[in-house]
């Protein structure tokens, strides 16, 4: 925000101006799924669970929204227009980089999209998440509500299914990228896929995975040592 105050000379320029002040991207603490969580959120709630909680379903489906659509920040998701679907084609600019990005929807994708889609013909939104009837600013105050309870909603979710894993807004975009780093996809690809600003954003994302990639490897080098060995005896 600063720079660009800066290049519209609303702001004075001042170098250095955040050198004691860290503006990256951590990469200390894991944000994605297990395996055994994903596999669990997958399954149908419980009926005792989602009877007369729909807003938990509800959330349960965003998540996957954002999943399905390459791992799509909630605030993309809740900016989506009805217009920006062209067929089965969903264009949309990112909110954060401004990047211009094209999925093809699967099957799923739009089934899942057309159940839970805005029925609101006087809204402009995909899904009714935000109203947008009044300013740019009383718009991004909804979108602000609107995210805390989604992560409310995810808190619940999370206990009810009793999972190991925290759930919040960012675990759908983390999962995607890391479950993407495992099917032996290309880091650049990822990033693409995306829309981050450079790959470097990306490989802050899977740095704790690469990690975990490599011990795994070293294991089965030496369970292979292990048997050469033991013909050899």
């Amino acid at each position: 925000v600063y720079n660009r105050a800066v290049d519209r000379r609303m702001a004075s320029y001042i170098p250095h101006h955040f050198r004691y002040v860290y503006t990256g991207t951590r990469a200390d603490r894991k944000r994605a799924l297990e395996k055994e969580d994903m596999e669990r959120l997958m399954k149908e709630l419980p009926k005792q669970i989602h009877q007369g909680r729909g807003e938990l379903q509800r959330t349960r489906a965003y998540f996957f929204l954002m999943f399905m659509l390459r791992g799509m920040p909630f605030v993309d998701l809740a900016y989506l227009k009805k217009q920006d679907i062209v067929g089965n084609v969903l264009t949309y600019r990112r909110r954060k980089t401004g990047r211009l990005l094209t999925v093809t929807l699967l099957p799923e994708t739009m089934k899942l999209m057309k159940k839970y889609m805005n029925t609101d013909s006087a809204s402009p939104y995909l899904f009714p998440i935000l109203t947008g009837r009044e300013s740019m600013e009383a718009t991004y105050r909804e979108y602000q509500i609107a995210l805390r309870n989604f992560n409310y909603q995810l808190l619940l979710l999370k206990q009810v299914l009793a999972l190991t894993s925290d759930l919040s807004s960012y675990t759908a975009r983390h999962t995607w990228a890391t479950m993407a780093y495992y099917c032996e996809i290309h880091p650049g690809i990822i990033s693409e896929a995306m829309g981050h600003s450079s790959i470097i954003v990306t490989e802050t994302y899977l740095k704790p995975f690469k990690n975990k990639k490599i011990d795994e490897a070293n294991v089965t080098i030496l369970s292979s040592l292990k048997r050469i060995y033991a013909c050899g005896k």
